[in-house]
């Protein structure tokens, strides 16, 4: 790991490294061994930025800003919603209408191409395949 990388890592993630994501915490550690002075020195800035950002006071929206988003959500889910659910529906029906005209066709199509030959059908083959129906004046 970089100093520069362990120092974005920091400034994201704060002055604790087990904070940090997974992936990069043995890199992390593995700096802080090899170089401790800067990591030191990066991660007591860390800290101080942790340290103002506790302390300062948690934001909260109004009563009247939650209340006017509460009134607001539910007319506007039930227009969506009933669109939704009709359009999904459509959606549904057409996929399942092309799925099984689909399967249909496949169906016929192999049924055709392996269907087996009548007796006659297996002879007359047969004889055009040694070429012996050509000596007996048939076509192929």
């Amino acid at each position: 790991m970089t100093f520069e990388r362990f120092q974005s890592l920091a400034e994201a993630w704060g002055g604790a490294i087990a904070r940090w994501p997974a992936e990069v915490q043995d890199a992390a550690y593995a700096f802080m061994a090899a170089s401790p002075e800067q990591a030191d020195a990066v991660l007591a800035e860390a800290r101080a930025t942790d340290a103002l950002m506790d302390a300062a006071p948690a934001l909260s929206a109004s009563i009247a800003l939650r209340d006017r988003v509460i009134a607001a959500a539910p007319a506007a889910r039930a227009r969506r919603s009933r669109l939704w659910r009709w359009m999904t529906g459509a959606g549904v029906g057409a996929g399942l209408a092309a799925a099984t005209a689909a399967g249909v066709m496949a169906g016929v199509s192999l049924s055709l191409a392996q269907a087996p030959l009548g007796e006659d059908e297996a002879l007359l083959t047969t004889l055009y395949d040694t070429g012996l129906g050509e000596e007996l004046g048939g076509t192929t």
